[in-house]
């Protein structure tokens, strides 16, 4: 009986030492981009949201922290292309430091993984649950907490089933995610195509006349302070490097696909 409820709930056992075992587990490109990249596509839903918040009303530095933005995305993705070439195997950020600095550096390195994880997670879940509850009435807020603790159930539940079995049951909500938000991005820019040429010139004027009022200190400063305030949005693209081994071979080339992959999404 307890058998037959763990496999079940669980799926069948599988030897990790049998070859087709392991070749069954890996991830091509595609499924590596649902699998690792859902991470970093649920940090860049709530991270820009936070820098814009600190923007305090000046609006008009919206587009220099997209461009900035989008830029970081792309500079952490290549960087993460050469650490996949220089540890095929896997380990992140744990394994180089462990590697070029040491012992003692790569644990600090391991310990601050799995609390970003854990975070990841935990933000991730409220952060969208909270997005769900602003579209209810109010008197449906007592039921946010609930809501929280059983998606948390849920998702351990899919990562113990497996990661494939996981990424099944994800690949609808990942690209319905993707396609929609496309979609938006690609709308707004269609119906705004007229004001494209005099978009540039007049958050340009905008900031110069803040700067000429509060200075460029304070302009550089409440702008610095924004981009910080939306570091969350960079969590997240690691998770390839650190996963390398359960990547399809050649292991290399598959990576930096979905690296590719991951920059363009999370910098949309």
């Amino acid at each position: 009986m307890n058998t037959q409820l763990r496999t079940a709930l669980l799926g069948r056992p599988l030897d990790p030492l049998e070859q087709e075992t392991r070749h069954g587990l890996t991830l091509v490109a595609f499924l590596a981009w649902v699998g690792l990249g859902a991470d970093g596509l649920s940090s860049s839903a709530y991270g820009p949201e936070e820098a814009f918040k600190a923007l305090v009303g000046h609006a008009h530095f919206g587009l220099y922290l997209a461009l900035a933005t989008a830029a970081t995305v792309f500079i952490i993705a290549f960087a993460y292309n050469q650490v996949i070439e220089l540890f095929p195997t896997g380990g992140g950020g744990y394994r180089i430091a462990s590697v070029l600095i040491g012992p003692h550096a790569g644990l600090v390195s391991g310990a601050a993984l799995i609390v970003d994880y854990v975070l990841t997670v935990s933000i991730s879940i409220a952060g969208g649950v909270d997005a769900l509850f602003s579209m209810l009435p109010l008197s449906a807020q007592h039921f946010k907490l609930a809501t929280e603790m059983a998606l948390l159930v849920l998702l351990l539940w899919l990562n113990l089933r497996g990661a494939k079995e996981s990424i099944r049951v994800l690949l609808p909500v990942f690209l319905g995610f993707v396609a929609t938000h496309a979609l938006l991005i690609v709308y707004g820019i269609a119906a705004h195509a007229q004001a494209w040429p005099a978009l540039f010139p007049a958050k340009l004027s905008e900031t110069t006349a803040l700067a000429k009022d509060s200075g460029w200190v304070f302009t550089l400063a409440l702008l610095l302070k924004a981009y910080s305030m939306g570091g969350g949005t960079y969590t997240g693209i690691e998770a390839v490097s650190n996963n390398v081994n359960a990547l399809a071979e050649p292991r290399v080339r598959t990576g930096r696909v979905t690296m590719l992959y991951m920059a363009v999404v999370s910098c949309r």
